[in-house]
């Protein structure tokens, strides 16, 4: 079987389950027992409502008890899961294109949440520093000493900003799971790539602002932007293409 098959067909499957946590895990609910089920007529969905893409495109995008329309939130999540894969397997293959889609999904899953709730849950992103240690022992042993330096030293940084920044300010412009999330950067591209990911996140993050502003949206001094999904673009970028990219 080639490398990048695996991961491929388990993309979708994968994307499903984000969607769960992602609709779940803000909102405190249990993310294994409780069965998916139709919101409008409340029926239990069964394995062929559960197929990743297929079930929704067969049922054309409806419950098939009543015929509600489905919102397309699982259909994204799922085909943004499988483009992370085929993302990635374009790149590596081996033990790298897991790692790669580790990162990846995990990342669609907490840019999606802060996008949502503007919270990057712990759950998420301290995982994501320990996995980043974890792959880097098998995959760069010698330069672990490097990783480790870049998930504290992104964890500083970012604490310090923020704690400079409600100094300066009053109010707080980054949250304690921005800091996480620097510090799950620095794990995974170590100390020397914090900077780039910085830049490309804040040239994200000023690109989809102005997106927003100039569809009519609010853009102000005091305007709350999830710093997240920029964050998380830029930690994928960097790993995957190098520091100097």
């Amino acid at each position: 079987m080639p490398d990048w098959l695996l991961p491929i067909l388990a993309s979708p499957f994968i994307g499903s389950f984000l969607g769960v946590v992602i609709q779940r895990l803000p909102a405190g609910d249990d993310l294994v027992a409780s069965r998916s089920r139709c919101n409008a007529c409340q029926r239990n969905l069964g394995v062929a409502d559960l197929i990743p893409i297929l079930s929704y495109l067969a049922a054309r995008g409806r419950c098939r008890h009543c015929g509600t329309p489905i919102g397309r939130f699982h259909l994204w999540i799922e085909l943004a899961a499988l483009l992370v894969a085929v993302w990635a397997a374009t790149l590596d293959e081996g033990l790298r294109l897991w790692a790669d889609c580790v990162l990846g999904w995990t990342l669609l899953a907490a840019a999606w949440i802060d996008a949502r709730h503007m919270i990057l849950p712990d759950v998420l992103t301290l995982p994501l520093v320990l996995a980043g240690l974890v792959f880097a022992w098998f995959l760069e042993p010698d330069a672990i000493v490097d990783h480790a330096a870049g998930a504290a030293a992104g964890w500083v940084l970012f604490w310090g900003i923020s704690r400079l920044y409600r100094w300066l300010r009053g109010r707080d412009g980054l949250g304690e799971g921005d800091a996480k999330l620097m510090a799950a950067a620095g794990a995974w591209v170590t100390w020397l790539g914090l900077g780039p990911v910085m830049l490309v996140g804040a040239v994200t993050g000023l690109v989809v602002a102005l997106a927003g502003r100039l569809r009519g949206g609010d853009l102000s001094g005091t305007t709350a932007i999830p710093f997240g999904p920029p964050l998380a673009f830029g930690i994928w970028v960097v790993w995957l293409y190098g520091a100097a990219f």
